[in-house]
This record gives structure tokens, sequence and C-alpha cells, in this order.
């Protein structure tokens, strides 16, 4: 890949250090090469992706965001909301990845800009899967154009 195209790089917002712990397993398992950041709030998303934006190239903006719904100082509902709401941010696919499987709260989500909502397995194997999934939705087959 030259240098002038973008390099996928995942941006994940999760608060449990365990579920932390194994998604980046789970990455690494399933052979992930791109780079995975990971912020433990909304409001350290915020501070990482207007920090990302102000640099002004898109090289530097990730290829998704994976967020987490419920997170201290600030929730990942409210980090949709600002994201979508971001003349640059709003760009970035994001995909809720929550326990939560209230209908309401999908929908919310949706309606906030959410490009995706994946609710979290419950097993090692579920999460292995998903995470292949999600790689392989978001950085191989969707086709999405250059931020612009």
């Amino acid at each position: 890949m030259d240098d002038s195209r973008k390099k996928p790089h995942i941006l994940v917002a999760e608060d449990d250090e365990d579920d932390r712990i194994l998604l980046q397993i789970a990455f690494d398992e399933n052979g992930f090469k791109e780079n995975v950041e990971y912020v433990m709030n909304g409001a350290e998303l915020m501070l990482r992706l207007n920090s990302l934006a102000s640099i002004n190239s898109d090289v530097n903006l990730p290829s998704f965001i994976l967020l987490d719904l419920n997170m201290p100082r600030k929730d990942g509902r409210e980090a949709l909301t600002e994201i979508k709401a971001h003349s640059v941010l709003k760009k970035i696919p994001v995909v809720v990845f929550s326990a939560a499987e209230n209908m309401a709260e999908i929908k919310r989500c949706y309606e906030s800009g959410a490009n995706s909502y994946v609710i979290k397995p419950s097993t090692y194997s579920g999460l292995l899967k998903t995470v292949e999934t999600l790689r392989n939705y978001w950085l191989e087959t969707v086709a999405i154009p250059a931020l612009f």
C-alpha cells in the first residue's frame, strides 16, 4: 500500500478492561494486521478523534469505530451524536458494539447515525466470529469512498 492511501486503523471505545483484553486477543487470533487502538470512554474517544481530525488528513482517521454504549464520563450515545454532527468525523463508520438487545435502543442508535449495531456475543468463539466478520465487512467488502 503506498503512503498516499489510507492504512486500516480501528478505534475501539470500551470501558471494560476484560472486554478490551478479549477483543485484543480476538483481533490477534484473527490475524489482524491493522492498528487497533483503544480508548476507555466517550470523552477520551472524542479527544482522540478531534486530535486526528485536526491533523487535516483523512489518512489518519480510523477505518471504523467500534463503540460501546455504556461508558463513564461520556457514554457511547453522546459520542455517537457528536461524531455524526462533526463535519469530518461523521464520515467514519460507527459500529455500536453493545450487550443491550433492546429494540428501542437499537432504533435510537440507528436514528443517531450508527452504521451498524452488533450485540456483543456471549461466548469467546462468538467474539472471534464477530471480529472476523466486522473486519471482513468494514475493511474488505464494503466500498467506502475516501473521506471528503
